[in-house]
């Protein structure tokens, strides 16, 4: 009688199927490992991508209040603006804080070059900004970390604008703007226009702006 199947054959096939589906598993094994190492790394970039969006919207200042200083020239000297956290903000260290200053005329970037609780020399220069310690009881200067926190900006804008056309200083209807970036990346815009009328004001007067 003839036999359909041989007995050594259907072994040997049984042997190489079972070969196949190891070799599937592992790979399946090798490609899942792959696939979830690959999310753990898209996980963890997100959520950096993330926390650095919210910081550049959260971590900045406010600029509760500016005023400017009448240089000799009836011109605006110096411009003072009063900084505080904003809303929702962690620390801001204003050592590292830098302003974009962006007239007509020129462009700078200016960073801190105060020490103390004040601007003890008082000499500006055209890529700095002074501080000035209003409201900070702890010994970290410049840190803005309590919402009762204050301090002054100062930018010498005789300093910066002293190789411009029309001389020292900004101009009556001139404007500036004004860009506060912490080292997070959280970004502030102030843009201020001089006054119309100067002309009478003594040297040294604060104005509002």
């Amino acid at each position: 009688m003839f036999e359909l199947f041989n007995k050594d054959e259907r072994g040997q096939v049984g042997i190489g199927t079972l070969i196949v589906f190891i070799a599937m598993v592992l790979v399946a094994a090798i490609a899942a490992g792959v696939l979830v190492n690959t999310a753990g790394f898209l996980q963890a970039t997100a959520e950096d991508a993330g926390q650095e969006s919210v910081n550049k919207v959260t971590n900045r200042v406010d600029v509760i209040n500016t005023h400017g200083t009448v240089g000799t020239n009836e011109d605006i000297a110096n411009i003072t603006m009063t900084v505080r956290l904003a809303a929702g903000s962690s620390s801001v260290d204003m050592n590292t804080t830098s302003i974009k200053y962006l007239s007509a005329d020129n462009v700078q970037t200016l960073t801190n070059k105060t020490s103390g609780a004040t601007d003890t020399d008082g000499d500006g220069t055209s890529t700095a900004f002074s501080l000035t310690n209003v409201a900070d009881d702890d010994d970290s200067f410049g840190v803005l970390n309590s919402a009762s926190d204050r301090y002054e900006v100062t930018i010498d804008t005789s300093a910066i604008e002293s190789g411009s056309e029309d001389g020292e200083g900004l101009s009556t209807g001139e404007q500036v703007q004004l860009e506060i970036t912490s080292r997070t990346g959280g970004t502030t815009q102030v843009i201020l226009t001089m006054p119309q009328q100067l002309a009478g004001k003594s040297p040294g007067e604060p104005v509002k702006l």
